[in-house]
């Protein structure tokens, strides 16, 4: 059976991972905000694709919130 919405394949869309950086890095500047950006977006492999932007970039702030980074 076939999936009904796309998942993340191992070559994700190039472009979730600098524009959560750049839209992230006015908040928290000085940060490993690029490393925390990466690793949301391989934890949230298997997520539809059109969302991953969006999920990238809430993942990211909230662990950059808590500290991470």
């Amino acid at each position: 059976m076939t999936p009904s919405c796309p998942t993340l394949s191992p070559h994700a869309p190039a472009a979730v991972v600098p524009a959560a950086v750049a839209r992230l890095r006015p908040e928290f500047p000085g940060r490993r905000i690029t490393a925390v950006v990466r690793r949301s977006l391989t934890d949230l492999a298997g997520a539809p694709v059109p969302a991953l932007p969006e999920l990238v970039e809430r993942l990211a702030r909230q662990r950059l919130l808590d500290g991470e980074g």
